[in-house]
């Protein structure tokens, strides 16, 4: 066993050795020499301390070099540390209910130096109120400082960040506005029930701010929250309190203003208005080379519709829509309805369409009338030469359903919105009455006058 541990024996006495003779034999040798000195040298330090002006110079020697060191932050003898508080809410105090003020910051960060004791004592038990104080001032644009109110820690340095706000102050004027309202959470009602009315308890409102503000005023709405409706059926139904806002003309709140009053109440009329509406299938897209559809059906005839009655009433058909640029054989595509914006519910949603295909043939119309639309009140628009009044279509499907279309089932329209006095060069839209026929002007524009 003592050959296993004689190796690290070796080494620690070889350490032992090096520690020895570097640095425990020179400071024995110095220690011994400084007490030597001390014994020899003992009468004459006495004699120099015990003269009157010698501590004196001692003393202030040994403060300068303390005061030399702290100055220059070589020893430190305090504990600075620093905590932020943000978002501490602003106060404004004092300013005249007459007075409408602009520019103060809901929330500011209040920065606590000190030691750590200090800083806790201040978070746990200080006051980090921040008050603007507007008493002094009148109509104008101001720089104003901000203050913490005065029950702070006084060991304890606060900043305020910002330490100063520019503020405006103008007097307060008011104007009345229609209240309209905004239905909030739409979608959180029951699927086959829609709002069909809804009465404010006020159909006015006064606005008051600065005129500055009041004049970027364009609309002040109610906005009701319709997850608060718990009806499952139709019904009516009262929300309280409902918050109300004002908005610029591009749609931004507008804040820093006072609505009188400042909530209202909303009676809601809960509907679940349907009706049946026959299923269409439209296609999309362009069918191969030579390929034309020669039918469709599809399993689902009609869907009972749910939503509100001015949308469900606008509605003639459901789409079905199928995409067509790869079918060039018979088959049967499971396709999703499409839902129109505004309609809630529908009783179904998926339907199957069987589709049949033919050989492409072509036919040309001739002598269809230009329709124009969207022709000013003031305007009357005509066709700028007599070759400019009708067109010719080429039409494109299977024979046995072109052989039914003729110029009446087509038409060709013009599109004048925007356009005033003068001749322009127009697109021409063609609409065919069947949705298995593809069509395609043989004039791409014509030559518009209006006057």
């Amino acid at each position: 066993m003592s050959k296993i541990f004689k190796p690290f024996i070796m080494f620690f006495k070889f350490i032992y050795r090096i520690i020895d003779k570097i640095i425990i034999t020179p400071i024995s040798r110095v220690a011994y020499a400084a007490g030597e000195f001390s014994r020899e040298n003992s009468n004459k330090l006495e004699k120099i301390l015990n003269r009157p002006n010698i501590l004196i110079y001692l003393s202030l020697l040994c403060a300068l070099g303390l005061f030399l060191l702290i100055d220059s932050k070589v020893i430190d003898l305090t504990d600075h540390n620093a905590q932020i508080l943000e978002d501490q809410p602003v106060t404004v105090i004092n300013h005249k209910k007459s007075y409408v003020v602009e520019g103060v910051p809901e929330t500011v960060d209040i920065t606590l130096i000190g030691s750590k004791s200090s800083i806790y004592l201040a978070t746990q038990l200080g006051n980090h109120e921040v008050e603007l104080d507007l008493s002094k001032y009148g109509v104008g644009t101001y720089k104003v400082p901000l203050k913490l109110s005065s029950s702070s820690i006084d060991s304890v340095e606060y900043k305020i960040d910002p330490s100063t706000v520019t503020v405006k102050i103008s007097e307060k004027v008011s104007s009345r506005k229609k209240l309209t309202y905004d239905l909030l959470n739409e979608d959180k009602l029951e699927s086959k029930l829609s709002v069909s009315n809804v009465e404010l308890s006020d159909n006015t409102v006064i606005v008051q701010s600065s005129k500055e503000i009041l004049d970027r005023v364009a609309v002040v709405k109610a906005l009701i929250d319709a997850s608060l409706i718990d009806l499952k059926e139709s019904g009516e139904t009262t929300i309280e309190n409902v918050e109300l806002a004002a908005y610029d003309a591009l749609g931004n709140k507008i804040n820093n203003i006072e609505i009188v009053p400042s909530k209202v109440s909303a009676t809601i009329t809960i509907d679940s208005y349907h009706a049946t509406k026959p299923v269409r299938v439209v296609t999309t897209g362009e069918m191969p080379d030579g390929y034309a559809i020669s039918g469709t059906t599809s399993s689902v005839k009609e869907v009972v519709v749910y939503g509100e009655k001015s949308v469900v009433d606008k509605l003639n058909y459901i789409e079905a829509p199928i995409k067509v640029s790869k079918i060039d054989d018979d088959r049967t595509l499971s396709v999703t309805l499409n839902t129109p914006s505004g309609v809630r519910y529908m009783s179904e949603t998926t339907t199957n369409v069987s589709v049949t295909v033919g050989t492409a043939s072509q036919k040309l119309i001739s002598g269809i009338r230009v329709e124009w639309e969207n022709v000013g009140v003031d305007f009357v628009a005509q066709a700028a030469t007599q070759n400019d009044n009708v067109i010719d279509v080429y039409i494109t499907g299977v024979e046995s359903i072109l052989n039914g279309i003729d110029a009446s089932n087509i038409t060709a329209t013009v599109d004048c919105s925007g356009k005033g006095r003068g001749t322009h060069n127009l697109p021409v839209k063609v609409t065919v009455n069947n949705e298995l026929v593809k069509s395609e002007p043989t004039k791409k524009e014509i030559s518009v006058k209006i006057y």
